[in-house]
């Protein structure tokens, strides 16, 4: 199989199976949302269900701090049937419904108490592509377009609401580490989408992206 030619830059052959060997907890609860919502570009998330492994090595991520930040739905430590989840300690899976129709997949981090979360926006595919590109309808689509947002990575790894509290030391959802190499200056820092709503903080460069 020919690499894409961003793969090649890294040095990674597809597909990439999964070794099971999950990031541990403590990665999880780190209380600096911020930096691990850019920790995470390059790390490979799978999901095993219905019987089906899928995974795509995360491109993009936003990051959403607690109480002091208008863009979080827990902002002023708003806890509701929906946010409540975000107050556990980290290493627990968020989805919520956008629009009524994107289900999007966040990442709780940080301590008991503290709820911070990080938004997964996009990833390459790179393991079970063809059931990926079943499930989204794009049988000739080009690859990299595929999962290239939060609402159709979700739909590619079959994700969705119910998944919320899902734990990410499971068999369900999950993330590796295969030591993709990627230099600082292939990571872009910007403000955040769709958050206009949040004042000054809709400028803050909390939005992290993957450039190939």
């Amino acid at each position: 199989m020919v690499k894409p030619e961003f793969l090649s830059k890294i040095g990674i052959e597809i597909p990439v199976p999964p070794s099971f060997k999950k990031i541990p907890l403590d990665y999880y609860l780190e209380n600096d949302v911020v930096s691990l919502a850019k920790s995470f570009i390059g790390k490979v998330l799978y999901t095993q269900i219905d019987n089906v492994i899928t995974g795509g090595i995360i491109t993009e991520t936003e990051a959403y701090r607690g109480p002091d930040d208008r863009a979080s739905h827990a902002y002023e430590n708003r806890k509701t049937q929906r946010t409540k989840i975000m107050f556990n300690s980290g290493g627990l899976a968020y989805v919520y419904l956008c629009y009524g129709i994107h289900q999007m997949f966040n990442i709780v981090s940080g301590e008991e108490g503290m709820p911070h979360a990080i938004l997964i926006r996009g990833i390459y595919p790179v393991y079970g592509v063809d059931s990926i590109q079943a499930r989204r309808n794009n049988i000739n689509k080009n690859v990299r377009e595929i999962c290239a947002g939060p609402g159709t990575l979700t739909q590619g790894l079959n994700i969705n609401v119910s998944h919320t509290g899902t734990s990410l030391l499971g068999d369900t959802i999950w993330l590796e580490d295969h030591k993709i190499h990627i230099h600082p200056n292939q990571i872009t820092a910007g403000p955040r989408i769709g958050i206009d709503y949040a004042g000054d903080d809709a400028n803050l460069p909390w939005r992290f992206l993957l450039n190939y």
